[in-house]
C-alpha cells in the first residue's frame, strides 16, 4: 500500500508542479486536476478492495492521512473550478467583491458546520487516542445524529470521518486561494510595477518558484518590516514590482517541499561566495 500510494502521490505532485493557477489558466488547470485526482482516488479504492490492509495501524493511517490527502485536493480543485467559471470577466473591484463573497460564504459554512464539532477539535489538536473509532471501518455510531451523507458512503472505502478530514484540509486550501485572489484584484487597481528609465517593466528572469523561495526566506528571517509583514503582503510587493502572478503562493511553496537538490537560495549563496572570492 505504501509503495502504491507513493506512486500516486508522485503523479499528483508532478501535475501540481505544472500548474500556474493564473487568471488565464485556472479553469483548465482545475478541471484537469479534478479528472486526475478522481482517477487516482479510484485507483486507491480498487487497491483497498483487492488487497485490504496488513494491520489496524495501516488502516488508520490510510483513512487519517492517505485518502484525505487525495480527497481534499479533489474537493478543493472541484470547488475552485466552480468558483472560477462563475467569476466576473472584469478583473478589478468587481472580481474582488465576488471572491470576498465566496470567502465569507465558505467561512460561514465551515465555521457553522464543522469547526465547532468535537471531531474538529480532536483532529486539529493532533490527538490519536480515538483513532480506532474515527479511522477504522465499521465503527460508525448511529446514535450521534450524523449527516445524511453517512447513508450514502461506501462502508468498504470510508470511515465517515476520513471525509471530514478531507473537508478540513480542502477548506484550508480554499481559504488561502480566495484570500490570495482578493489581494490580487485589490492590487490590480493600483500601480502594478516599477519601470526602468526606458519605461520598460522590470522583469523577474528566474523561475517563479525561485522568487517564492526568496519571499519565504525574507519572511522567516524577519528581514522586511521587522517581521511584521505576512507572506501575502511581501508577495504583493514583489508582484507589483515585477508584474508577476504567483497563483496560490502557499500551495506552490508546499509543493516545493518535495523537491530534491539545491534550492535557489543555495545557488544565490554559491554565486555570492564565488563573486566575493574573485574580488578580494
Amino acid at each position: 500500500m505504501k509503495n502504491f500510494y507513493r506512486t500516486i502521490r508522485t503523479k499528483i505532485k508532478e501535475a501540481e508542479e505544472k500548474l500556474s493557477l493564473s487568471v488565464e489558466t485556472v479553469v483548465e488547470d482545475s478541471r484537469n486536476m479534478v479528472i486526475l485526482l478522481n482517477e487516482q482516488l479510484q485507483l486507491l479504492k480498487a487497491d483497498v478492495q483487492k488487497n485490504g490492509f496488513e494491520n489496524d495501524h495501516d488502516e488508520i493511517e490510510f483513512f487519517r492521512e492517505i485518502k484525505p490527502s487525495v480527497c481534499s485536493k479533489l474537493l478543493f480543485y472541484n470547488k475552485l473550478f466552480r468558483i472560477e467559471t462563475g467569476r466576473p470577466s472584469e478583473l478589478g473591484s468587481v472580481s474582488r467583491k465576488y471572491f470576498k463573497e465566496k470567502l465569507t460564504k465558505a467561512e460561514n459554512n465551515y465555521m457553522g458546520a464543522l469547526s465547532d464539532s468535537e471531531f474538529y477539535r480532536y483532529y486539529r489538536s493532533g490527538r490519536r487516542n480515538k483513532d480506532t473509532i474515527y479511522f477504522m471501518r465499521g465503527q460508525i455510531d448511529w446514535e450521534q445524529g450524523l449527516s445524511n451523507r453517512v447513508f450514502e458512503i461506501d462502508i468498504h472505502f470510508s470511515t465517515y470521518y476520513d471525509y471530514e478530514v478531507a473537508r478540513i484540509l480542502a477548506f484550508d486550501l480554499l481559504y488561502e486561494y480566495l484570500y490570495y485572489r482578493i489581494e490580487t484584484f485589490r492590487n490590480s487597481t493600483e500601480a502594478t510595477s516599477i519601470r526602468n528609465p526606458n519605461n520598460n517593466k522590470i522583469q523577474w528572469t528566474e523561475s517563479k518558484n525561485a522568487l517564492i523561495e526568496l519571499i519565504y526566506a525574507l519572511h522567516i528571517s524577519r528581514s522586511v518590516g521587522h517581521g511584521k509583514l505576512g507572506i501575502r503582503q511581501i508577495a504583493t510587493l514583489f508582484q507589483r514590482m515585477f508584474d508577476v502572478q504567483f497563483g496560490d503562493i502557499h500551495h506552490a511553496f508546499h509543493r516545493m517541499k518535495y523537491r530534491s537538490g539545491p534550492t535557489y537560495l543555495d545557488r544565490l549563496k554559491a554565486d555570492l561566495d564565488s563573486y566575493i572570492s574573485e574580488h578580494l
